[in-house]
């Protein structure tokens, strides 16, 4: 119990207390009542609406601006569940097919991407989209085509962490599928198939709802580390270009930790645990009125 109360819940409320503090590297020996500014924090970080500007030089993104990093954090988060979860089902549909030869052996390397450590993961990719030495412009350059500057662009380095996280969420669905798939009974199929249904209209009515209870908590699970998916994001495209793909918990590190903004970024991430707190409550009213209507 000591050890719960000093590892989670005083971290948690002291960097809820520093959220209503101006608190940052030059002030920080202060008192924290010294300090105090209410609200300020979240209302500087929610009242900031200009997601585009103007330059000299035209309109342009404010990639800093809260609204579009939230608006870059749901795209990104949709995108790479959406994939995850597909690619998944395909591999596990592909796994649970009878007579597939060296069945073990696939579930073994496909297995890999989830049991290789993240971080490594996002290292080798990180090299791999390398402008002048990656593998991928090494390729295109075989093809006769041409070196991209995959950081430079938001489309192309939101394509880098695309592949990157894709990379490494799609074993996990799989895992949970197969096992899903290899649970649902035989007969059921052998019925169906003895009443004339279709492949698609056993998947349909066979494989779906008996994955479902499987595949929802993964699902809500997968939308919850994606969202705070900071490894890939960090070290594959650091934010380029310009912040353009930063994520929620990145921006709050970085808030923190490099331009030594400590009760800004304390309210930064009090922000995302509110949002990710009305995503699991909205989540399990969802799952109950769906239970509830099954009965």
């Amino acid at each position: 119990m000591v050890g719960m109360i000093l590892l989670v819940f005083f971290p948690f409320f002291y960097g809820i207390t520093l959220s209503f503090t101006n608190a940052n590297i030059y002030n920080s020996n202060k008192p924290i009542v010294d300090l105090w500014v209410g609200v300020d924090n979240f209302i500087d970080i929610l009242s900031d609406v200009a997601v585009v500007r103007s330059t000299p030089d035209g309109w342009v993104f404010n990639y800093n601006n809260f609204y579009w990093t939230l608006g870059f954090n749901v795209v990104w988060t949709i995108t790479n569940v959406v994939i995850g979860v597909s690619l998944g089902l395909l591999l596990a549909l592909i796994l649970n097919t009878k007579g597939l030869a060296f069945r073990p052996l696939y579930r073994v390397v496909l297995i890999l991407p989830w049991a290789v450590p993240s971080y490594i993961s996002a290292l080798v990719f990180q090299g791999m989209f390398h402008q002048q030495f990656g593998v991928v412009n090494q390729f295109r350059q075989i093809a006769g085509l041409d070196p991209v500057a995959w950081f430079d662009g938001p489309f192309t380095s939101f394509l880098a962490v695309l592949t990157t996280n894709g990379w490494l969420s799609f074993s996990f669905m799989m895992v949970v599928s197969l096992g899903a798939l290899q649970s649902i009974p035989a007969d059921l199929y052998e019925a169906a198939k003895v009443d004339g249904a279709s492949r698609w209209q056993q998947f349909r009515s066979i494989t779906l709802p008996s994955l479902k209870p499987a595949l929802v908590p993964a699902v809500i699970l997968s939308v919850i580390w994606t969202f705070n998916q900071f490894n890939v994001i960090f070290l594959v495209s650091g934010g380029q270009p310009a912040g353009a793909t930063e994520i929620l918990i990145t921006q709050a590190y970085k808030l923190a930790f490099e331009q030594y903004r400590y009760g800004y970024a304390a309210a930064y991430s009090t922000v995302i645990f509110l949002i990710l707190l009305a995503y699991g409550l909205f989540q399990n009213r969802a799952s109950q009125a769906t239970e509830a209507i099954g009965e």
